[in-house]
């Protein structure tokens, strides 16, 4: 993987974990119980791991977000 897309999953993933913590969940494993999702699973997401368009779209739906929404202030 370049660098360039190693900076963009950083990215997203950092935003993920802020959405996380700005809807009140202290911890990944909170949210990811209470979003029907594996905590390992969704812990990788939060740390930068690549993953599955699928599993974003979960992430987006939990937090009532659209792709639009999320990527709205993106400068990679």
């Amino acid at each position: 993987m370049e660098n360039v897309d190693k900076e963009r999953l950083k990215a997203i993933s950092a935003k993920i974990k802020r959405l996380r913590i700005e809807a009140g969940y202290t911890s990944y494993e909170q949210f990811a119980v209470a979003n029907g999702m594996e905590r390992k699973q969704y812990w990788r997401h939060e740390s930068g791991y690549n993953f599955m368009m699928t599993t974003f779209f979960r992430i987006l739906d939990a937090h009532k977000m659209t792709p639009s929404e999320f990527f709205k202030d993106w400068e990679m």
